[in-house]
């Protein structure tokens, strides 16, 4: 199948090698060519503007942000010049707001739509191993479930309105989020009382918190490796600000999601930028007055 891939970063670049492994024919665009040169070398097309990425059936992007989405979709005039009939599955992380935009902008103009935003770092995206979330039209999801399935271990269907998969992808973020603060504080308690980050989260992760999300997260904080970044820290940022954005317009409460803004907010005051949003373990410790080493 003839499709389309922009947004290069580490994760769209990951998902996009698996659909050339799958036998399709890919065409991708990036802002910034240096990402396009691995994917040239599995047989991707490179191409010089969005728009010739969006010549195919369907078209898949990966665009960091709200802004870049805008910026690509509306303000350079990639909706306007796509082919009635063309599918484009969105996988940014982006907006509830922004999500029923561009449902309404899509429709507008007789093209079909589907949020599939992903859970998985880039090391999953490589082994094809995403969580893919996808809210839209049920013939058009089924429709590109193949391609999907080239991506991800499981598809996981969120109903007709695309800015329910966003939802989604959102909340499960913030908890994301929750636990790494939860761990980044309870390794500062026992670290003050001499029982290292390492031995501490070990025990956890090994019992009470055996899941992925606490194991990895937890590796990474015993052994204070925040770079190179699986999530990075802005990303994080805007995350969070996404939920407490979507709190806002329904009224909902999310106090916990003030605080984790803070301490992302306090990271990122100290100037780095390029390292992983677990980072936040150094914040708790250097509010305990302690080291930034796990140890």
């Amino acid at each position: 199948m003839k499709v389309g891939f922009i947004g290069l970063g580490a994760m769209g670049s990951a998902m996009a090698s698996n659909l050339i492994k799958a036998g399709h024919e890919v065409t991708v665009w990036n802002r910034s060519p240096g990402p396009t040169a691995p994917l040239a070398s599995l047989g991707a097309k490179v191409v010089k503007s969005a728009d010739r990425a969006a010549q195919g059936e369907m078209l898949f992007s990966m665009l960091a942000n709200d802004q870049a989405v805008r910026s690509v979709f509306f303000d350079d005039g990639l909706l306007d010049g796509m082919d009635k009939g063309t599918v484009h599955i969105n996988h940014a992380t982006i907006s509830v707001a922004l999500a029923g935009e561009m449902a309404a902008a899509h429709a507008a103009r007789g093209l079909d739509y589907v949020a599939a935003p992903v859970f998985g770092r880039p090391d999953v995206a490589a082994a094809g191993k995403l969580n893919i979330l996808a809210a839209g039209k049920p013939h058009v999801i089924e429709r590109v479930r193949p391609l999907l399935d080239a991506m991800g271990s499981r598809i996981w269907p969120l109903g007709d309105a695309p800015e329910r998969a966003n939802v989604v992808k959102i909340a499960g973020n913030f908890m994301i989020g929750a636990a790494i603060e939860s761990m980044a504080e309870a390794s500062a308690l026992t670290r003050a009382h001499g029982v290292s980050a390492a031995e501490f989260l070990d025990v956890m992760t090994s019992t009470l918190f055996a899941a992925p999300v606490y194991q990895g997260y937890g590796k990474l904080i015993a052994e204070s490796r925040y770079t190179p970044a699986g999530f990075a820290l802005p990303l994080g940022y805007k995350d969070v600000g996404l939920a407490l954005a979507a709190a806002d317009a329904t009224r909902v409460p999310l106090p916990l999601a003030g605080l984790l803004r803070d301490s992302l907010l306090e990271a990122l005051s100290s100037g780095e930028e390029d390292v992983d949003w677990s980072i936040m373990a150094q914040v708790a410790a250097r509010r305990a007055h302690l080291d930034d080493r796990g140890l």
